[in-house]
């Protein structure tokens, strides 16, 4: 019995899949104020050969209107973008009034650095909580060729891959961590802005985009489950502060009566000694001020 095998075949999935062999690289370009020498000797031609009647004048006008298209400005923070006839040829960088090769389209590309913040995003922790979360990212393009041509369009590229690189760090860390032995969104800014920042970072190096910094603006519970998380960040609160205050107390105790000994100012049996260390646990650990009692008796009445 023959098997059929299936005529598809298997590719990459993922950025690993892309393919892209185009790079930035600089374009041809010189001074622009030889454009500018240029225009002026048409001009000349034309002035000169009107008085003797020649007949080409033509060539003149033409070589003004293709040196007059092929000029550009270039501003700081701004680079060019050439293209000839569908080919990508090269980059302007240098900012300054430059003289590229005719007939060919020019695009603006800002290299400066810019900054956004996500939508407030709602995802379910580590532990199965959902949390609203957000995040500021600070960019700037590092290679204008790839996005340019690698991506439809490189603004909403690195929006939507930032949020989705938000959603799984979010996803892969607890809101807060009690045992303190952990990372938390909440405790461990530092280590979980450093992870979000290499996670944007490799989703958007496809579109020749550099990441310079990621940080958490906005991180809390969602609002179906906040109450609920407040009050058990209370009773947390509460047994942590209890146990700070009991630890306390035991050592005052403990040293209390050492001292009471030491220095031999009354001797008490076991019964009395718990005694004392139950009043005086209900002294340091109550909640309220305690109300001095005065036994005029013996100490056993």
């Amino acid at each position: 019995m023959s098997t059929i095998e299936s005529p598809l075949k298997a590719e990459p999935v993922g950025l690993q899949g892309a393919r892209l062999v185009i790079s930035q690289r600089p374009a041809l370009a010189v001074s622009g104020w030889l454009g500018v020498l240029v225009l002026a000797g048409c001009a000349v031609w034309v002035a000169v050969g009107q008085q003797s009647a020649e007949t080409w004048l033509w060539v003149p006008a033409v070589v003004a209107v293709l040196t007059i298209t092929s000029l550009v400005v270039v501003t700081p923070g701004q680079t060019s973008v050439i293209q000839f006839f569908g080919s990508y040829i090269g980059t302007v960088q240098r900012p300054g009034f430059w003289w590229v090769l005719p007939l060919t389209k020019r695009r603006k590309v800002s290299v400066r650095v810019r900054n956004f913040e996500t939508a407030h995003l709602k995802v379910n922790d580590a532990d199965g909580s959902p949390v609203e979360i957000a995040a500021i990212v600070v960019w700037q393009i590092a290679d204008t060729a790839k996005s340019t041509y690698a991506v439809e369009s490189y603004l909403d590229f690195v929006t939507v891959q930032a949020e989705s690189a938000l959603r799984h760090v979010a996803t892969t860390h607890p809101y807060d961590d009690t045992t303190e032995a952990g990372t938390s969104l909440r405790g461990s800014t530092d280590v979980v802005a450093a992870q979000l920042a290499a996670e944007v970072a490799t989703r958007v190096a496809i579109a020749g985009v550099e990441i310079v910094e990621v940080r958490i603006s906005h991180l809390a519970y969602a609002p179906e489950i906040a109450q609920a998380m407040l009050r058990r960040q209370q009773a947390s609160a509460v047994v942590a502060a209890r146990s700070r205050i009991v630890e306390g107390a035991v050592g005052m105790v403990e040293l209390a009566l050492n001292r009471l000994e030491e220095n031999g100012v009354v001797s008490l049996d076991d019964e009395r000694k718990a005694a004392m260390v139950s009043n005086l646990m209900v002294v340091l650990c109550g909640d309220q001020p305690p109300s001095p009692v005065v036994n005029a008796g013996s100490l056993y009445t």
